[in-house]
């Protein structure tokens, strides 16, 4: 039976019993670009008699098979056999603050570096705040929306406040939590974390589906392998982020910034509670929305000409030679192993994107090379919806083309693109990329605005030196975890998953 998505061959035996109609053999089917799989009565007449090809996820089912025939024997990532204990929490009504003790963050942003709190909630809130903190060594798991999203608590991650809806995945045996997150990360353990027992595609998980779900038990010798290589890839991420850090802190220590909240923004009138403000007919810069004026971008600005050498902007050629906004086209795909890796605003902040869409090189060839390809240490800026999020590309998204959702700031030279990054990335720099938002129903900025971003260069040279350094270093460290975690992802496809029965 030919349907939407490949072939579905019903059972042959069980459909006689009731019908009396044949079915062809699979060898009888077309071998070209096909894929097929056989489905039971009964689990057509579960599905609802659904016979698109879809409902019925034919990788799932091969996936299966595959490890069938693997070499090692099957256990389950969880259960009274399981390597693992999973659980998550039930939902509760947030009670958002400006601020407070307890700031949180969403399943989505697992796969980042290095998140950002996407908010903050009252102690007030009807839940058991400090069971939501993770824990260094859990392995964390995406269970509904973009589901099979897994990642590893490192130092960055330890002890944040994480939504309910974030499955949390204890080891028995420690060696098991790199070979564990390795083996989700490949391509047969998404899909299985994906699909049910039939290979049917799930909206949701729960900690209980992964009782179900079967995983090699190589030898303790490869999981300790495996495991060290992966720990070693997350000791790189957080050694990143501290370098990052390290770099943000120099800055904020030359140019003598205040937090946010310290600046003392001048308004027109303090005695009422009430954000007021003047503007000269001089500062318009044909800007009427008040957002553009606020006084905290003046305080900025002018704490950066009392401490900074020169302030110049993005735009100056010394430091920049191209600010690239993408224009908007009709897109064509194909797939994998085709095309030109093509990812959007989410997947820039990860470590290692696993793009989904593949554009068409023969169509597109001049558009990914003039506007859309990005090379090693060119700066990315996120310029629709959530403004702002700024990162320097590591060399393995080299070849990869970015949506027109994102500019691409080339720099001068190496010499420059760490410090522009740093600067930009800080607190300060993104107020300064979010001055420059307009829109009504969506946000979103352009490369001309880009080109306007006031940037201070420092009096000590020497600093400002070292801060690039650190940030380059910082993104040499991101490559080389990258390579080991596609080590160890390696290591679970060669020598466990297709290392097969003799």
């Amino acid at each position: 039976m030919e349907t939407t998505g490949g072939y579905i061959l019903v059972d042959n035996d069980t459909i006689e019993e009731k019908v009396n109609l044949s079915v062809p053999d699979p060898t009888d089917i077309p071998e070209e670009d096909l894929s097929w799989s056989k489905v039971s009565l009964s689990e057509v007449m579960n599905n609802n008699v659904r016979f698109e090809a879809n409902v019925y996820n034919i990788e799932g089912r091969h996936a299966r098979e595959i490890l069938k025939n693997c070499k090692w024997n099957l256990v389950t990532i969880c259960g009274e056999n399981g390597l693992a204990v999973a659980y998550h929490f039930p939902r509760f009504k947030r009670i958002w603050l400006e601020k407070s003790p307890y700031p949180i963050y969403q399943p989505s942003q697992i796969m980042e570096i290095n998140p950002e709190p996407s908010g903050y909630i009252s102690e007030n809130t009807k839940t058991d705040i400090e069971a939501l903190r993770v824990k260094k060594g859990q392995i964390l798991l995406t269970c509904s929306g973009t589901i099979g999203n897994c990642t590893i608590v490192n130092n960055t991650f330890h002890d944040k406040i994480f939504s309910h809806d974030l499955i949390r995945i204890n080891c028995k045996n420690e060696i098991d939590i790199g070979y564990l997150y390795a083996f989700l990360r490949t391509k047969i353990g998404r899909t299985l974390v994906n699909t049910n027992n039939y290979g049917a595609v799930v909206q949701h998980i729960e900690p209980e589906h992964l009782k179900n779900i079967p995983i090699p038990n190589p030898s303790a010798m490869l999981k300790k392998r495996i495991h060290e290589i992966v720990l070693k890839s997350f000791e790189l991420r957080d050694q990143s982020n501290a370098l990052l850090e390290q770099a943000e802190n120099l800055l904020v220590d030359e140019l003598q910034f205040p937090s946010l909240n310290e600046f003392e923004p001048k308004y027109f009138e303090n005695s009422i509670n009430l954000e007021n403000f003047t503007v000269k007919l001089s500062s318009l810069a044909n800007r009427l929305d008040a957002s553009y004026h606020i006084p905290l971008i003046g305080a900025i600005i002018d704490h950066m000409e009392k401490y900074a050498e020169e302030i110049t902007y993005l735009g100056d050629k010394r430091i920049t030679t191209r600010i690239i906004l993408a224009g908007i086209f009709n897109r064509i795909y194909v797939d994998e192993g085709n095309g030109t890796p093509f990812i959007g605003v989410k997947e820039i902040l990860q470590l290692s994107p696993e793009p989904e869409k593949f554009l068409s090189t023969k169509h597109h060839k001049k558009r990914i090379e003039k506007e859309l390809k990005i090379e090693e240490n060119m700066i990315l800026i996120s310029d629709r919806g959530t403004i702002g999020n700024v990162v320097l590309v590591p060399k393995h998204f080299e070849g990869y083309a970015v949506s027109q959702n994102v500019i691409k700031i080339k720099a001068s030279s190496e010499d420059i693109a760490g410090y522009l990054f740093v600067f930009l990335n800080s607190k300060q720099g993104k107020a300064l990329i979010k001055r420059h938002t307009y829109g009504s129903v969506v946000d979103m900025i352009d490369d001309k605005n880009v080109s306007q971003i006031e940037v201070p260069l420092l009096k000590n040279k020497q600093a400002m030196k070292e801060i690039n350094d650190l940030a380059l270093q910082a993104n040499k460290r991101r490559y080389e975890a990258y390579k080991l975690e596609q080590e160890a992802i390696k290591l679970v496809n060669d020598e466990v998953i297709y290392n097969t029965k003799i």
